[in-house]
């Protein structure tokens, strides 16, 4: 069964295998890759997940250009399968492009539902911090999400060009969500 847990240098190994099925050139939304040093060497690797953790905690300033943000990482036992993260507010990129939550799910463990589950989580994660909507994209070629964020009560606000492509934006109400359960197919 799978479960979302805070990011932890223990799953170096599967999350490099991970990155190597996504293409090591390839952007995987919600991880927070572009925060730190290289993960590949241990040292590099358990300086990124500290990085990510340091975004959750209100009382540590955050990097230029980012807000404070809550990471997930979707496993299965020691085997990461993705990851998701929920940015505790909106700055003007994120509001124009990049959105309350993003999310990826490596290629092998697609069309499980995961991502549905994981969105679900989260969006009772941002009802508990407050949040009454959030705002979540996506490229408007990546129909899989559009359906997930749309199984997750998503209503799309518009279509606009920003700087990272043509993006769908959808509005979440989380006030009354209860979250879901991943299927098993």
């Amino acid at each position: 069964m799978p479960e979302l847990i805070v990011p932890t240098a223990r799953l170096r190994d599967s999350w490099l295998e991970s990155r190597d099925e996504f293409g090591r050139d390839t952007h995987q939304d919600g991880t927070g890759l572009r925060l730190g040093p290289d993960p590949d060497t241990p040292a590099g690797f358990a300086a990124w997940v500290d990085g990510l953790l340091a975004l959750a905690d209100p009382a540590r300033p955050v990097p230029e250009g980012w807000v404070h943000c809550t990471f997930r990482w979707i496993v299965e036992g020691d085997r990461y399968l993705g990851a998701i993260a929920l940015r505790h507010e909106l700055n003007d990129f994120l509001l124009d492009a990049g959105g309350h939550i993003g999310y990826s799910v490596r290629p092998s463990a697609r069309r499980r539902g995961l991502a549905s589950w994981a969105l679900g989580e989260m969006l009772v994660e941002a009802r508990n911090r407050g949040l009454d909507r959030v705002l979540i994209t996506c490229n408007v070629a990546n129909v899989a999400s559009a359906r997930t964020i749309e199984g997750g009560g998503g209503v799309l606000e518009d279509i606009r060009e920003t700087e990272i492509g043509t993006i769908k934006r959808y509005w979440v109400r989380v006030s009354a969500f209860s979250g879901s359960e991943p299927s098993a197919s």
